[in-house]
């Protein structure tokens, strides 16, 4: 089984790449397009050139490297993806022959995550537009497509990984709850700017608070986001 979990930034997708990587059966991938992104649109990003010259440019390599062999022969093969990343150019054919999960969190909560990391996010740059757009791609093919919300998860981890499992055929593993303090081997080089606590952690984080309020040209990305979330919230697999 192959897994395209499709998340934006600052969700719960390097936790949930660690949940995966716990798994006796399971292989992992951090964002492999993320080269080949910022080769193609230009984009000036934290540690842009340790990226380019750490994973493949060229798409076309990417595409062959997660639909080739799976690392280690693993039954399963987990891939964590960034929306943003697939940018017209880039092939899509492979994602009916993978499991298509989109991870949402709400966009307040997004944008002020991010604006710490990165000033001045734009639409395209926090993946709600592409996300709703892949969505809607899979399953006008005919294909499945999950949709979780981190905010529901982290109410109940538990609760949440086994629906998960059980809607995509797979039998849970109790070792996704827990994973190693210091991250993962398989990180993307670009995990010393941007996964600091979730390398402090060891397990999924507690049920979040109330909605950071955001104003100026924060809150008007909020209004652009909010549809595209609204949209695909609704086909939430759970609540808690």
């Amino acid at each position: 089984m192959r897994i395209a979990m499709w998340s934006g930034p600052r969700n719960l997708s390097t936790a949930m790449m660690y949940a995966f990587a716990a798994r006796s059966d399971c292989a992992v991938v951090d964002e492999p397009f993320y080269a080949a992104y910022l080769a193609k649109t230009g984009l000036k990003h934290p540690m842009r050139a340790e990226i380019l010259a750490a994973q493949r440019n060229d798409p076309e390599e990417v595409i062959k490297q997660i639909t080739g062999t799976v690392p280690g022969y693993k039954p399963v093969f987990y891939q964590k993806h960034m929306a943003q990343h697939m940018v017209p150019g880039i092939d899509r054919d492979w994602m009916k022959g993978v499991v298509n999960v989109f991870l949402i969190r709400h966009p307040a909560r997004v944008i002020a995550s991010y604006a710490k990391k990165r000033e001045a996010p734009t639409l395209d740059d926090i993946g709600f537009r592409q996300q709703a757009e892949l969505f809607e791609q899979v399953i006008s093919t005919g294909h499945k497509a999950v949709v979780i919300d981190s905010t529901d998860f982290r109410a109940n981890p538990i609760h949440a990984l086994a629906s998960l499992c059980s809607s995509i055929g797979l039998d849970y593993e109790t070792a996704m709850q827990r994973w190693p303090k210091g991250g993962h081997a398989d990180d993307g080089v670009w995990a010393s700017h941007w996964y600091g606590a979730v390398h402090e952690s060891t397990g999924f984080a507690g049920a979040e608070g109330e909605l950071p309020q955001l104003s100026g040209k924060y809150a008007e990305l909020l209004e652009q986001a909010l549809p595209f979330y609204e949209k695909l919230v609704q086909h939430a697999l759970f609540r808690p």
